[in-house]
């Protein structure tokens, strides 16, 4: 070869990658170059989600990016021999990354440059369309920020779905946390950033992968609501997003994105990341405020919500990284453009991610509307074992057990609702025909028991009993009674916890023994089982 301009190498800098070698990889293609004095530039990107091809290498090429994976640092020199550089076949070729199926059936808005630029190139990201949305933020007033918001139709992609306009809304016109003075002089943005569900990545995705978008929603926030001070609370078992996280804010300050004039704004806005306490309860809102303030990680009883009384007793948007994520482009395209996205009241997109026993596990960013049977199978390749999928998992481990039945329903928060299910995160974990649906009832109390706050008795103590139910259903003793007495005890829990640990932990526990009864040792579900699912 006798290239004399380098040659662009893309080697994913995410988490995922890093697992598999990423690092290694890239020092072989640096080091295999160099031995054959071909100048290249190697650029860690972020991810593209496409995890069982991981790591991902690609080479800028006259006709785009061709992708090459799963690379080990073995197979550096036979893909050099061939013509990497070039671009040029191999076994280990996907051809050019934009045709990938998985990938060109997606519809990307949020992760659109995920994989593309450098995580921490402020000059790749503006490049991009990056600083849009905030550059016309700052030139709007507060309401109508949030105006633009609330006609997008976006609602909180953290599991709740509470419209995200609201919420800022009634931030925007809280008062002192006395409530009866003037505006509140201090407000705060909250992301909620501790991303314990299962099956779950999108989070720590934007964070290592495209950092600078979540820190210009924070910001457009700010500007939004009045608020001068944002704090990013970052589950503390993500140390790569951890440090990109504060790096980005580093150059964002430096730059003039944040600090006293934000973004020439003349308002206000800093930011700063505070890493979580490790407790998967510190997920929910106000628990997640105890820890910021130093405090352990316990429930906080509503009235009042954060909205109005929230972070050191101060008016507090609190909302998950996706959510802040989604809002740069909706400030630089426009509400009506983010409407157009999705079906009924669930507008825009969710990035799925999908994990379990499944052949083509990843991040799937599709619109509102597409079919849990569309993302196993078209995206998914169905299970990796080869064998039939019985159930899967969605909306993290407190999320219902969907069987075959319903994977045709649409992905969005009312159709989802109507069977006792939730979307949350819009994590899916797939099982196959081997998995016992009774032991994983089991798991769904015996993890409520472990990560309960302690705060409430139907949580604290409703999950031990459970567990000790389903202990002697398994045992086979007095079955009806024992099934009897979980329903009974499900209910409880559902209406009497304080927070969603308690009250959702019957979701998987009911939809188990519901929809797989021969599990549980029972020829069919009790007669007066919704055929739907789980009412809660």
């Amino acid at each position: 070869m006798s290239a004399t301009a380098a040659v662009k190498l893309y080697v994913p800098c995410d988490s995922a990658a890093l697992a598999v070698g990423a690092d290694a990889v890239a020092a072989a293609l640096i080091d295999g170059c160099r031995q054959r004095g071909w100048p290249v530039q190697v650029v860690r990107n972020g991810s593209r989600g496409l995890f069982w091809i991981e790591p991902l290498v690609e080479v800028e090429t006259a006709a785009g990016r061709v992708a090459y994976g799963p690379v080990t640092s073995a197979d550096v020199p036979s893909l050099l021999d061939a013509g990497l550089l070039q671009g040029a076949p191999h076994v280990l070729c996907h051809g050019l990354t934009a045709q990938i199926p998985f990938l060109a059936r997606q519809h990307r808005l949020t992760f659109a440059r995920m994989g593309v630029t450098d995580p921490l190139s402020l000059a790749d990201y503006e490049a991009h369309e990056g600083w849009a949305g905030l550059r016309r933020a700052a030139s709007m007033a507060g309401a109508a920020i949030v105006q633009e918001v609330m006609d997008s139709g976006l609602r909180g992609r953290g599991g709740a779905a509470f419209p995200t306009g609201i919420k800022w809304k009634t931030v925007m016109a809280a008062t002192a946390a006395a409530m009866t003075g003037p505006a509140a002089a201090q407000k705060y943005v909250v992301c909620n950033a501790d991303e314990g569900d299962s099956g779950t990545f999108s989070d720590r995705m934007t964070m290592e992968g495209d950092p600078y978008m979540l820190i210009e929603g924070m910001a457009i926030a700010g500007l939004a609501v009045g608020a001068t001070r944002g704090y990013v609370y970052i589950r503390a078992e993500y140390p790569h997003a951890v440090a990109t996280m504060n790096e980005a804010i580093r150059r964002a300050g430096a730059a003039g994105w944040l600090g006293d004039d934000a973004a020439g704004s003349g308002r206000a806005f800093h930011l700063e990341v505070r890493k979580a306490a490790g407790a998967y309860v510190c997920g929910e809102e106000t628990a997640m405020l105890e820890s910021i303030e130093g405090k352990r990680g316990v429930v906080r009883a509503k009235p009042p919500v954060p909205a109005l009384q929230g972070l050191f007793g101060q008016p507090t948007v609190i909302n998950n990284v996706i959510s802040l994520a989604s809002v740069p482009l909706i400030l630089a395209r426009g509400a009506a453009f983010y409407r157009e996205c999705g079906v009924g009241h669930s507008r825009g997109t969710l990035p799925f991610q999908l994990a379990g026993n499944i052949k083509q596990g990843g991040l799937i960013e599709v619109a509102f509307g597409v079919s849990l049977r569309e993302l196993m199978f078209d995206f998914g390749g169905g299970s990796r074992s080869g064998r039939p999928i019985k159930a899967a998992q969605v909306g993290g481990p407190l999320g219902a057990y969907l069987p075959e039945s319903q994977w045709d329903l649409p992905l969005d928060y009312e159709a989802y609702a109507s069977v006792g299910a939730v979307l949350g995160h819009g994590g899916i974990v797939v099982h196959d025909d081997q998995t016992d649906m009774a032991k994983m009832a089991r798991y769904a109390m015996a993890f409520c028991a472990l990560e309960s706050c302690g705060k409430c008795t139907p949580c604290r103590i409703g999950s031990t009993r459970g567990v000790e139910v389903l202990d002697r259903v398994a045992q086979g003793g007095q079955r009806g009674q024992q099934i009897e007495l979980l329903r009974d005890l499900c209910e409880t829990m559902t209406q009497g916890s304080l927070c969603a640990m308690g009250s959702m932990t019957p979701h998987p526990v009911l939809s188990a023994l519901n929809h797989f009864p021969a599990d549980f040792g029972l020829s069919t579900a009790a007669p007066d089982t919704p055929a739907t699912g789980p009412d809660i």
